[in-house]
Parts: structure tokens; sequence; C-alpha cells
């Protein structure tokens, strides 16, 4: 079998063999990389230094083999994808491997001490960790089965769970060798096999969760039934800060089913048998609210506020050469001010958590994407990490509303009331209306080009809240918030004169916090969506003038097969175009070509978007695609009517009807296209999402002349027709 160089395994205090109870082992091996941002996307490429992260891979007497996962599974793949890397390495099939979801303990599980997942770097991370983890197990159980049958290593093989020495005809099963290989010596190096060895990696392979989320037995936070458990449905202040002034307790109790009510300053609870009468226990509680002094908080002081905001210097996140001379000395500088509004995360399965309060233990069954996050945060009710337990679910998406916990702490604050298992649930109003929402931006960008048409020179300002912060709690580090200027700082166009620069402007009274496609999505938007500006400034075809501008090969790839695969340039039907996008972002290549019809009324119909996708290495290449697939879907429901807006303090949407997301008929035409290579493997599943927005509205602009630059599209369209929609100077 052909290998790689062998890859040392370094910091070997971290590497441990323990024998279980009973017979078999246990490898413990170091995982990861520590992170180098703030974040719980910002992990360095798995290539650099381990950390602590340790993987815990069991092998019992009787054969089972465990990945104990240090990542959560939330329609990702996850929990495939992962075992593929250990597997292949450890020479086992797929169905050979269980997992088993590890505890909350990022000083075990956790990157630079953060154990959430986001960011799509779940594949990213473990790429070469878990693989070097099925590696060394498979040398030790080799070593052992040698040692026994007094044989060199070299002479035996390894297939489906068994050492083979076929000189011999002997074969030994993993299970029967795992007590032994457990008092080997541990590598200090192992070999890993060569891309064109592999067996599983890069082939489609079945989901292991497809069967049980097919046939209903999966089980989501939202499905968690415990002995005696009681339902509690929750009400807030609909302004952010509103206190309790009044309830009415016996109109509530007497619905049939309700149990107790609950309620502290900032919230009140209905506690029943079932569901459905704690929700109409809570309609009948009729509690009045205080609102504050949030209550006179409007959408129109907030957007004016960022305005204000982006026309001052900020903070500088990059420069190179002397952007403002340039603009300065120019006889032509284009400029353009894009809005991007608040966004909830409208997932499926609405936040939730079932807590048991009892006996000095708050025990907490809830999907979430940070379970390290949990245990701190549930800290501040007086509980230490000793005393509580997480039991994690699958979840029925995250797209980072997951990451914050607000919902498990309210339920463990309702919880300390109840003398039984309790779940909370926010019914879909209360979810939207208390969102963690993702941020509003104000850009501002100028640019001006050289006589042929090529950048000579760019700024970019960035204004609006810093999501670093409100996860961490901690200052920005030389006032730039690393995840909104993401994808603008290290934009992949060549520009000899650049200015990017951050000005933090917290909105009042409004929460902001991670969304799927975190800092990318708002750069990409802006900065793919100002240089089909300049092309058109500069009289080229968008893909041939970004091309003109693209010096890495990957990005030239991905942007040619788009073309290719859309027909770029063939004829279209009037009011029909075509708009492009390319990104690198999250360790991966994508472009994007969007086909659009601009009806008479003005409505715009998404016909068919080819996304052509370099991520390095593919696992499992359908998993891939249905990423792809659903990140182009999530990202074109926000673009096109998706927006939170604030009046009298107060979100105004509440659900579907007023928040929508794309609808199956109103789906377009997804054709994806993987470039196949052995690079080490990038992120997909929030890819489409980021690059989605801009090749719309570039693809709108190709249709009608109408250049958005203020989302989602139903508003930037209503200010298209005003002649307001460029907001430029």
């Amino acid at each position: 079998m052909a290998t790689t160089n062998p890859v040392p395994l370094g910091r070997r205090e971290f590497i441990k063999a323990t024998v279980l109870a009973g017979g078999g082992w246990l490898l413990a091996i170091p995982l990861g990389a520590a992170a180098t941002h703030r974040g719980p996307h910002r992990a360095a490429h798995p290539a650099a230094a381990a950390a602590s992260l340790t993987a815990y891979i069991r092998i019992t007497a009787s054969g089972e083999i465990t990945l104990i996962m240090p990542k959560v599974e939330m329609g990702q793949g996850t929990f495939t994808s992962l075992p593929m890397l250990l597997a292949e390495e450890l020479e086992v099939g797929l169905d050979q491997i269980r997992t088993e979801q590890s505890p909350a303990d990022p000083a075990v599980y956790g990157f630079d001490g953060d154990q959430s997942t986001g960011g799509s770097t779940s594949v990213m991370l473990c790429w070469l960790p878990l693989r070097t983890a099925g590696a060394t197990a498979r040398t030790m159980l080799i070593g052992a089965a040698a040692a026994l049958w007094r044989v060199e290593p070299g002479s035996c093989t390894a297939a489906r769970g068994e050492v083979i020495h076929a000189a011999s005809g002997r074969r030994k099963s993993y299970g029967a060798l795992a007590t032994a290989a457990a008092r080997l010596p541990v590598p200090t190096s192992v070999a890993l096999k060569e891309p064109k060895d592999f067996r599983l990696i890069g082939r489609t392979q079945r989901r292991l969760d497809s069967p049980s989320k097919t046939d209903g037995t999966a089980r989501f936070g939202i499905d968690v039934r415990l002995p005696g458990l009681r339902y509690g449905a929750i009400a807030r202040s609909p302004v952010e800060g509103g206190r309790v002034l009044g309830l009415d307790r016996t109109a509530a109790k007497a619905i049939v089913g309700v149990h107790q009510i609950v309620a502290e300053e900032d919230f009140v609870a209905v506690i029943a048998t079932n569901s459905w009468s704690a929700m109409r226990g809570l309609e009948a509680l009729g509690v009045k609210w205080g609102s504050g002094p949030n209550a006179t908080v409007q959408q129109s002081q907030i957007v004016a506020d960022l305005e204000a905001a982006v026309a001052r210097d900020g903070a500088i996140a990059n420069r190179v050469g002397d952007a403002e001379q340039a603009l300065a000395a120019a006889a032509t500088v284009h400029e353009a001010i894009y809005h991007q509004p608040f966004l909830a995360h409208a997932t499926m399965e609405p936040m939730n958590a079932t807590v048991y309060w009892h006996e000095g233990i708050c025990e907490v069954w809830a999907g979430t994407q940070a379970p390290d996050r949990a245990v701190a945060k549930l800290g501040a009710l007086g509980l230490l990490p000793a005393q509580i337990r997480i039991h994690n679910q699958l979840i029925g998406g995250g797209f980072g509303r997951r990451l914050e916990v607000d919902g498990i702490e309210f339920a463990a604050r309702v919880a300390r009331h109840v003398d039984a298992p309790v779940q909370l649930l926010w019914r879909r109003e209360e979810d939207v209306q208390h969102d963690r929402f993702r941020p509003y931006y104000v850009d501002r960008l100028r640019a001006t080009l050289d006589e042929h048409g090529a950048l000579a020179a760019w700024t970019h300002t960035i204004a609006g809240s810093s999501v670093m912060v409100s996860w961490d709690g901690k200052p920005l580090k030389d006032g730039v918030d690393d995840d909104a200027v993401e994808g603008s700082k290290n934009m992949i166009y060549t520009v000899p004169n650049l200015t990017v620069r951050f000005v933090q402007q917290e909105p009042t009274g409004v929460t902001t916090s991670w969304w799927r496609g975190v800092g990318p999505t708002r750069s990409i938007f802006v900065v793919e969506s100002f240089i089909d500006e300049l092309a058109h400034a500069a009289g080229q075809d968008p893909i041939a003038y970004r091309r003109s501008l693209l010096s890495l090969p990957r990005a030239i790839a991905v942007l040619d097969l788009a073309a290719e695969k859309s027909a770029w340039g063939s004829a279209l039907k009037a009011g029909r175009g075509r708009g492009v996008a390319v990104q690198s972002a999250f360790g991966s290549f994508l472009a994007q070509v969007v086909e659009v019809e601009v009806d008479a009324e003005g409505a715009v119909h998404v016909l068919k978007v080819t996304c052509a996708l370099d991520c390095g290495q593919t696992v499992n290449p359908d998993t891939i695609r249905a990423q792809l697939e659903g990140g182009v879907v999530f990202g074109l429901s926000a673009i096109l009517a998706g927006e939170i807006t604030i009046a009298n303090g107060r979100v105004e949407q509440s659900n579907y009807n007023d928040y929508p997301i794309v609808r199956l008929g109103d789906a377009p035409l997804i054709d994806t296209h993987l470039v196949s290579n052995t690079e080490s493997p990038g992120g997909v599943g929030e890819t489409g999402t980021a690059c989605v927005g801009a090749a719309l509205c570039n693809a709108i602009f190709a249709a009608s002349g109408k250049r958005i630059r203020t989302l989602p599209v139903s508003r930037g369209m209503k200010l298209a027709d005003a002649g307001a929609s460029s907001r430029s100077s």
C-alpha cells in the first residue's frame, strides 16, 4: 500500500492507549490545532501544531469500534464524514464504526478551549488528526498480531477489522487483538495513505443517520421524552430589556392541564402536562409588560447611526500601498454604499431544551452547537461544572443560532422551580422575535481604475455590530472585528492600493450573533457586487474582468468552470440575465452563476444556479452537493425577502408568513460541479450561502438594469424603481 510521508505524532504526553475493563482498549490521540482567531469558526488549518483536543477511539473485546465525536450533527453529515476519515486509515468498513457524542469537556474536545461546531470547519479540522488516529490504531493492532504470530509487522495487512498474515493464512479480529495492542508503545510516527489508495474518501457513502431520519426514530432535542416530563411555554418582553408588570395566574390555571406558573422579572412560563395546554395557558396569562428604555428604538435611527458610522475613519484591518492618495489624484472615483439587514435564523426546529434540576444536579437534553458554552453560562445560576450534565441531541437546523445557549439558560431558570423534568419550547413567534440576529451592516466602497480598466485603488469601510465582542465579551484587538472583515480585508483580487476599515457600531436594543456564512456572507455580497459595478464601468464582460484581476489558479479554475457549465455569454430571452460571483472562503473556492427573470411587474424569479466548487479533497461527494444546494437555498431566502425590522423597540416579524423562506415551488435548478484534486479539504456548508447573493443581484442588473445595493431584493427593487438604490456619491 502506497503511503504519504510519515506523520509525526508529537506531544506524546497526550497519546495514550488504555486497557478497558473487561478487555479492549481506548486510544486517546491529539485531534486538532489551536485556534488562531476568536470565535467558534476560526480554527487554524489542521496541518498546524497539535493542541490538547483529543479523539477517543474505543475498540472492545467483541470488536465494536466507537468514535467519540468532537463535533455535533446538525444536518451537515458530520456523523458520516468524520467516521469515514477514521475508517479509511483503520481499514474497516464505515458500517463497522459507531458514533457517540462527546461530553461537554472543552479541555479534551475543545479547540483552544472552544468546543463549538461552526464555520464549516469540522472536516477541515479533523482531516489529518482523525486519519492519523486511524493509522495509529491500525499500526498498533498489526503490531500486536505480529508479536503474537512472531512475524514481521510488514508481512501483515489489515482489512475489514482484521489483521491478516497472508503467508500463513492466519487472521485475527481487532477485538481479539485490542487488549494486547493497548499495551504496546504508541508509535512516534505513522504513514497515511496516498489519495489514489482511498477506498472510502472521495466516494459517495450512504449517510449513517439516513435510516433513523427517514423512519422517524432519530431523536432531536424537541423529541426528548423523560418519565414524568412536563411541558413549558415561555414568553419574554417584546422589547429587549422589558420586565413583567402583571399577569392573571387564575385564568391560566383554569386551563385544563396547566400545572404551574413560573415568573421572574424578565420572563413568564406556563408548565403543563402537554405543550398545547402550556401554550393556551400562556395566552390566558394576559401578561402586561414594562417596556423599559428600549421602547423608543426605531429601525430608521439604527440605520442612520450606521450610515453616520461608515463615514468615520474606523480601525484599519488591512492596508496596501496608499489608496487614499490614489483616489485623491484620480479623475474618476466610483463609490457605492451597501445595506444588509438584520437576519433571523428561522430554524426548522424551534429553540427548546429539556432540563431536570434535581438533587443538586442540572441535567440538560438539547441540541446545541456549543455544549461547553452551555456549561459556562449555567455557572451563572450557581452551578459548578460537576453539577451540569449536557446530553446533546441531533439538531434540526443550527445555522449559528445554536451557538448561543439562551434557550438552555431559560429552560434551566424555569426548571429550578419545577419538581420534575420540564421541556421548554419557544413558539415560532417567540423564536423569531427573540433570536440573536445577524447584524445590520452598512458598507462604503470607493475605487478608481487605470487606463486599462484595472483596479488602481480600493477603499472599503464596514460599519456594524461586533459578533466577536458579543461572543466572548472581550474588546476588539486594534478595533477590528476579524469576522466582519473576513472576505473584505483579504479579497481575492489584486489591487496595488487597498485600505479596509471597520467601525464598531452596536445597535440599541438588538442582540446580534453568528449567522450561517458568518463574515464572508456579508463581505462577499459587497465585494462581488462592487466588482461587477466596476466591470460595467470599464465596459468589460463580468467574468473576463474578474479573470483579469485574479492570480489564484484555483479561483480562476472554478470561475472558468462555472462560465462553461452555465453557458455564459449565450443568448437569453428578454427580461432574463446572468450574474456571477467568485469567492475564496472557508478554505474552499467557489464560483456561481445565477440566471434570473425579472417580469414586467418587477418580480424576480430565480431560474438556475450553477456552482463550481473546489473544496480540495472531497470526502463524501453527495453530502458536499447537498450542503452546497442547501446553502444556496438558505442564502436565497435571506437575499430575496429576509429582513428583521424594529419598530418601537419591537421586532416586527413573527413567523414564516412575514419572514419567508424559499419554498419548494420557487427553488431554482441547482447545477453543481466539483473540482477534483488532492488539496486538504476546505469547508462546504456555508460556501453557497456566502456567494449566491452577489451572483443573484448581478443577474438582476443584467436582466433589468436595476442595481441592488440594499437587501433584501424585495426592498432593493423598490429603491431602484424610486431611483434611490445606489445610495452613492
